[in-house]
Formats: structure tokens, C-alpha cells, sequence
């Protein structure tokens, strides 16, 4: 009987296959060396609120513009339409400001404005094509600078708008998902001034006019801020160093970056960041206005405006706390979130100046007494409304925000300092509980007065009686 040939084939499953193929490609994307660092573009892109932020129910409408739309992200809703109509008036202008016809100020912004397309997050919504685009940022940047313009010239008639419409446009023009790359109107402005730094002088200007009028000594203090006379280095750096957009002018302003870097904080400071011990707030707790006051910190107004410019002095029993000056109204829950919002995002500089500083008031800020403590110091301006209303505001900003861990380090542990010091906090207590008002003051000095007249009485009647038993000897 002939061996009978027995074949036998097993079949390869193709899931198995792609099983195995996608695990080596898996791999082999590890050993990759394009995945040993996370690239980020050399530019910031101008991106949408971060997820985190955007979803905090009370804080939505903060990101979103009341009156018109800058740039792609909100570009169309029907809600801001009415406001289109005022963009080819003000393009036109614009134009007769610059003495230029408005297609030369088109072509300019269309040699830009692939590159300006360019600095958006457009990722999943680039339904835009370019000369639409390029229609948008023309349109968009001629209306921003002419209404700059306007403001700082005082010719608000010329807008044709209303007062409240001036308002709505003011804050709209810095939100985070309505800003206009700065390439666009440093182009735009090339036709009106011989100089760049003209230009941002203007919107240095705009800036300081945005806010309320202040007392004549604020009113010095932010034209000192928005407006200095800047040298011949300074004016370099500012050139060679534009802003993104206008939103991180504002914040270039606010806080100088150096002031959170680890290099520059004190010894002590270092040794926590390396322990990792300040992250667990395990050496410093935080503390109200109040709280520190009744343990003799007082609070003083900064020089300086910057967010970054927190200091602390101790002075015998006492210390004192340095603040910058910040006016609360409307627009400010607006302006800080967005602020926090543009250094959320993953592409910008990793200082979060602005977010540690609303971390910091939060922590100082529990109760309207605390706020009036603040308050009567000239460190909170108050145009909002009620005390209350300005913790809650404090409150509201500081939600789910992270500062950054060497943000006023050396500030924390001089007032934990203080706090360990029992005999400063002793004096600060004697001195709170007996002296808070002016009518214990006087009661204490009417009480010393009493007991000095007693005491002289004493002293006058043992002399008395002295002189009485001993009679002087006669001559």
C-alpha cells in the first residue's frame, strides 16, 4: 500500500497579521527619534480658551464677544452681524487717515495674510479659503486700528456708535478667540506712521484709555505705565520684540517674566522647589487680608503696576506687604480670564505671571472685609459694585487655575516668618485688641493720664508728709 502524502496547511489568521504589524509599527514609533520631545512651533499660534477653562459654567460668557467678531473664530454667528456694517466705513476711514486708497492698504495686508493664516489653531474648522481670509484680516485690522485711532483721539462721533457699542468693542478686542495677529496691523500701520513705534505708542495709549479716569495721582501712575518715554536701546528691544497680538501686549505689561524665574529666588526658596515641598503646601498656608493684618502685616500700594511686583518688609513688630494698584469693573473678570486662558495654552511662555498673581489675591481675598481692608489701602479700586461682588469675582477667576510653584516664594516665607515670630504676632494682637479704634486709643491715653496724676499725687503727698515729720532746721 503506497504511502499516502498527508499535506497539512495551517491558515494565518489576518487579524492575527495586523495584530503583530501594528504592534512592530507601534514600536518602531517609539525607537523613532521624532518622538523623543513634543515639538511646538516656533510662533505661538492663536488658539481657542483651553477646554479646562471654557467649560467652567460661570465664566463661559467671559470668553465669547458681545458685539463683533476679530479673526476666524467667531467669524458669521448671526448674533454679531450688526456690527459688520461699521467695518467697511471704518476701512474707509482708515484709508484717509493714512492717505493711501483702500486697495493699497488691501495689497498689504494680502502679502501677509497666507502668513497670518497661518498663526491659527484652525484644526478642524479651516473652511475658510484665503481670499476670504485675507478679506477678513483687511476688514478686521482696519477696523481695530481706526477704532484705536478714534479713542485716543477723542473722536468718538467719527465711530457713529453707541456709547455702550464703544464699550462692548473695547472688551471684545481683547479676547483670547478675537485677536488679530500683529503682522496684520503693524502693516496696516506702516501707511500712518514713518515710525513703529509711533504705532505702538498709539495702542499703548488706547490701552490706558480703556480703563476708568482715576484720581490725578492714578491718572499720573498709568501714563507712567502705558505711556513711558522709551531710549534708544528700549525702542530696539520693542521692535525687535513685537507682540503675537494685542492680548500679549497687555500681559507683557502686566508681568515681567524674570520675576518667576527659579534663578532669581532666594536660597530657601530653591531648597523647597527641589524638596518638592512647597507643592504640597506643606510650609506655607494661605491667609486673608485680615488674618495677616491682625497679625501686624499691613498692606501698602505698589509703585509699580506689574502683576509681578509683589514685595514684603518687615519693620520691627511689623511688616508690610507691597501691592500694585488693580481698578475692578465690567471688564476686568473678562480681561484676567483671558489673560489666564492665553498662558493655558500650550505653545506660550510657561511664567503663568498673571494666573499666580489671581491665585495670590484669591488667597487674600475670602470675605467683603477683606476686600475693604484692601480697599481703604488703594490697592483695589472698586468701580464694580458692592465689596462682595469683588470676592466673588476673585473667587470665580481663581477656580481650577494652577500658579506657578516659584511665584512670590520669597514673599510666602517671609510672612510664614512672621507668623512663626510669637513675639511679633503677640504685640500685633495686644495691639489690635486694645487699640483698633480711635476711641480706645484716647481711652488708653486717658487711663495713662489718670494713673500719672495719681501717681504724682502720691509722690507729692509722701513728700508732704516727709516735710511735715522732718521740719527743715532753721538758719
Amino acid at each position: 500500500m503506497a504511502a499516502e502524502e498527508v499535506s497539512i496547511v495551517i491558515q494565518t489568521d489576518p487579524c492575527s497579521r495586523s495584530h503583530s504589524s501594528s504592534h512592530e509599527e507601534w514600536i518602531k514609533s517609539l525607537r523613532s527619534e521624532s518622538t523623543l520631545g513634543i515639538t511646538t512651533p516656533a510662533v505661538p499660534k492663536i488658539r481657542r480658551v483651553p477646554r479646562i477653562l471654557g467649560n467652567i459654567e460661570s465664566n463661559k460668557k467671559c470668553y465669547e464677544p458681545f458685539v463683533v467678531s476679530i479673526g476666524p473664530f467667531h467669524h458669521g454667528k448671526p448674533e454679531l452681524e450688526p456690527m459688520e456694517k461699521f467695518k467697511i466705513p471704518l476701512a474707509k476711514q482708515y484709508a484717509k487717515e493714512c492717505n493711501a486708497s483702500v486697495i493699497e492698504l488691501y495689497n498689504k495686508v494680502e502679502e501677509v495674510a497666507g502668513e497670518a493664516k497661518k498663526c491659527y489653531n484652525m484644526e478642524g474648522e479651516d473652511n475658510v479659503d484665503e481670499k476670504e481670509f485675507a478679506h477678513m484680516m483687511f476688514l478686521d485690522g482696519c477696523f481695530i486700528l481706526q477704532f484705536i485711532c478714534c479713542i485716543v483721539r477723542e473722536k468718538h462721533g467719527e465711530l457713529m456708535m453707541k456709547s455702550h457699542d464703544i464699550a462692548f468693542v473695547r472688551r471684545d478686542i481683547f479676547l483670547l478667540e478675537n485677536q488679530l495677529p500683529f503682522q496684520v496691523l503693524q502693516v496696516l500701520m506702516s501707511l500712518m506712521f514713518k515710525e513703529l513705534d509711533q504705532g505702538l505708542e498709539m495702542i499703548d495709549k488706547f490701552i490706558m484709555r480703556s480703563r476708568p479716569q482715576h484720581p490725578k495721582k492714578m491718572k499720573y501712575f498709568f501714563q507712567k505705565y502705558f505711556c513711558p518715554k522709551r531710549g534708544p536701546a528700549e525702542a530696539e528691544d520693542k521692535r525687535l520684540n513685537l507682540p503675537i497680538h494685542l492680548l500679549e501686549l497687555v500681559r507683557t505689561n502686566l508681568s515681567d517674566a524674570s520675576a518667576f524665574d527659579p534663578k532669581r529666588q532666594t536660597s530657601n526658596a530653591r531648597d523647597l522647589h527641589e524638596k518638592g515641598c512647597y507643592l504640597t503646601g506643606e510650609w506655607c498656608s494661605y491667609r486673608s487680608a485680615m488674618e495677616l493684618k491682625t497679625v501686624g502685616i499691613h498692606f501698602l500700594p505698589s509703585k509699580s503696576h506689574r502683576f509681578s511686583d509683589i514685595t514684603f518688609k518687615s519693620t520691627g513688630f511689623s511688616s508690610q506687604l507691597s501691592l500694585p494698584p488693580i481698578h475692578i469693573d465690567d471688564s476686568t473678570k473678562s480681561m484676567l480670564l483671558n489673560l489666564v486662558a492665553y498662558e493655558a495654552c500650550p505653545d506660550t511662555a510657561d511664567d503663568f505671571g498673571v494666573t499666580t498673581y489671581v491665585c495670590f489675591m484669591d488667597s487674600l481675598i475670602d470675605n467683603p472685609e477683606d476686600v475693604k481692608e484692601l480697599r481703604s489701602k488703594g490697592i483695589l479700586l472698586n468701580f464694580l459694585g458692592s465689596d462682595q461682588h469683588v470676592a466673588d469675582l476673585f473667587n470665580e477667576i481663581a477656580k481650577d487655575l494652577v500658579p506657578n510653584p516659584y511665584g512670590f516664594v520669597g514673599v510666602k516665607l517671609s510672612i510664614e516668618d512672621h507668623y512663626k515670630s510669637k513675639i511679633k504676632v503677640w504685640m500685633a494682637e495686644w495691639k489690635h485688641t486694645h487699640f483698633s479704634t480711635p476711641w480706645t486709643m484716647l481711652a488708653f491715653g486717658a487711663a495713662i493720664f489718670v494713673i500719672s496724676l495719681s501717681v504724682m499725687q502720691t509722690i507729692l503727698a509722701a513728700i508732704q508728709t516727709y516735710l511735715t515729720a522732718h521740719p527743715p532746721q532753721g538758719k
